[in-house]
């Protein structure tokens, strides 16, 4: 598959600190790429040298098949659509004059001002003026600033920030439709996992500067193991028979944890824990969620 971004040993060094480090990152053509990480782990960033707003110590970029740099950065972002951080706007103007002004300075047909308002379903507000506009009205009008031109790469940095839910869930609707809708491929930062599992197909997870996790949100999903946690009125002869039976366990909070077992093999041990008259009390399928494998790649497992 094609790749829309690239980068090679990318970092960026901030008071003699590598606030990035040798980022290797991949997003597909067509992807929803959520870029995740907490809060300070350079996701913000890492955005801005892809977008050569900040230049990077070390590395290299490159986006849509050209490497950036100081000679065609100009001719790729006119392909490239950006929201980072916080929208920008005037706001005793209405939305569509805000639009005007960018659609003017770019050199784009008039059209394109309804065209973006009607995508981020604000046509019936384009004469209101946006200090009156909701701060998800606010979200979607930066939004539809940087959907100008059609850019066949968008870059969206944390864009459900401070919305309530329900302007969350606009955001999320509107950003998945994206790709399918109108060829586009979109990088979101979030510091979510919850965000990013619900919009993106493909993910990197970013962790002081480092990139400890790239792939599909599949491959992510994978690494969570099933297992099966038994609880008896005597955990201590269960795990005996269990040894004499060479039954693999382990022991956690009262429990006795089995790998992912079949129906057939699971009932028989159930029914030698019954012939030595020990109760089970409980029967249960674990496996980690996504928030606990986000949390060991992150090492922050334990100060949690």
């Amino acid at each position: 598959m094609a790749q829309i971004i690239t980068s090679t040993g990318l970092g960026k060094k901030y008071d003699k600190v590598m606030r990035v480090k040798d980022l290797d990152l991949k997003v597909p053509e067509g992807a929803v790429y959520g870029f995740l990480g907490p809060n300070g782990a350079g996701k913000t960033t890492t955005l801005k040298m892809i977008l050569g707003l900040v230049k990077p110590t070390s590395g290299s970029v490159t986006i849509l098949g050209y490497p950036l740099n100081s000679r065609n950065r100009l001719s790729i972002l006119k392909n490239v659509g950006s929201l980072i951080e916080s929208p920008s706007y005037y706001g005793h103007l209405t939305g569509a004059e805000n639009l005007r002004i960018f659609q003017t300075l770019r050199g784009l047909p008039e059209k394109e001002i309804d065209r973006v308002l009607h995508i981020v379903r604000l046509e019936n507000q384009k004469t209101k003026i946006v200090n009156q506009y909701s701060l998800g009205m606010k979200q979607r009008l930066g939004l539809a600033c940087a959907l100008l031109g059609n850019p066949k790469l968008l870059i969206l940095d944390e864009p459900t920030n401070g919305l309530d839910p329900a302007g969350m869930q606009e955001m999320r609707e509107l950003i998945r439709s994206l790709p399918n809708q109108y060829g586009m491929t979109v990088v979101v930062s979030s510091h979510l996992l919850s965000e990013i599992d619900q919009i993106a197909n493909s993910v990197g997870i970013i962790h002081k500067g480092e990139l400890v996790f790239q792939g599909s949100l599949d491959i992510l999903h994978q690494k969570s193991k099933r297992n099966i946690a038994i609880r008896t009125l005597n955990n201590p002869m269960a795990a005996k028979i269990f040894q004499g039976n060479n039954i693999l366990f382990e022991q956690s909070d009262g429990y006795l944890i089995l790998p992912d077992t079949k129906d057939e093999l699971l009932a028989r041990y159930t029914a030698c824990l019954a012939e030595n008259r020990i109760g089970l009390v409980r029967i249960e399928a674990r496996e980690k969620s996504l928030e606990d494998i986000f949390l060991e790649l992150t090492g922050m497992a334990v100060s949690l």
